[in-house]
């Protein structure tokens, strides 16, 4: 499957934000053998270039992965030249989506009004993330009803616990961060364990509608 049609299939997109470099291929691998094929490392954690690369060289074809909180052009070139599948930003920035589709990648900036939601799709993004999406999952159903022909990722706000909420208001991926991947506690065995079981538990539920 390419990159756009692993995030459909697949849905979650496993946010690291924050985590130490040398902690990565861990927690890569615990969620790879918890169902997730999706891995977000946000920019603004330490050597998350040089960890997107380590990834990707590491899991190969297995585990598709992006770039998050790219804020400018520059920013996404450097993470696609380290091999970023996807390229992920809180906001709608024309010439970030821009270089990201000239050099063939997965373009995803988020937006949260109807406005901006729009003109992040017009202007080339193939999803668009709802960020933040802690208003709730009846704000997705609401923005689907004029602008259904826009696929939505809601992040920011989104656990286990409404996950499915959203998938029936019509999301088409999901954005989980710290309610799946807590960068905060030390990684090591009991770690790994539980982060596997807690991304069962989200596979399971997209699995389950």
């Amino acid at each position: 499957m390419n990159t756009l049609e692993t995030i459909y299939h697949h849905k979650i997109i496993a946010i690291i934000r924050g985590a130490k470099k040398e902690d990565l291929l861990q927690i890569g691998a615990a969620l790879k053998e918890g169902g997730v094929r999706l891995i977000e490392v946000t920019l603004n954690s330490p050597g998350a270039i040089e960890g997107i690369q380590q990834l990707k060289e590491t899991f190969g074809a297995e585990m598709k992965v992006g770039a998050g909180t790219v804020l400018d052009p520059e920013s996404a070139k450097a993470a696609i030249d380290a091999g970023a599948d996807f390229i992920l930003s809180p906001t709608v920035s024309k010439e970030t989506i821009k270089i990201t589709k000239r050099y063939g990648k997965v373009s995803i900036p988020g937006a949260f009004t109807p406005t901006e939601i729009l003109t992040a799709y017009e202007t080339g993004a193939d999803l668009v993330k709802v960020f933040p999406a802690s208003i709730g999952a009846g704000y997705i159903k609401d923005i689907r009803g004029p602008l259904s022909h826009i696929p939505l990722v809601p992040t920011g706000g989104v656990d286990e616990n409404n996950i499915s909420d959203f998938q029936k208001a019509g999301a088409v991926a999901f954005g989980i961060g710290s309610s799946l991947v807590n960068t905060k506690a030390e990684v090591n065995e009991a770690y790994v364990q539980k982060l596997t079981e807690k991304a069962k538990v989200f596979v399971q539920e997209v699995s389950a509608e």
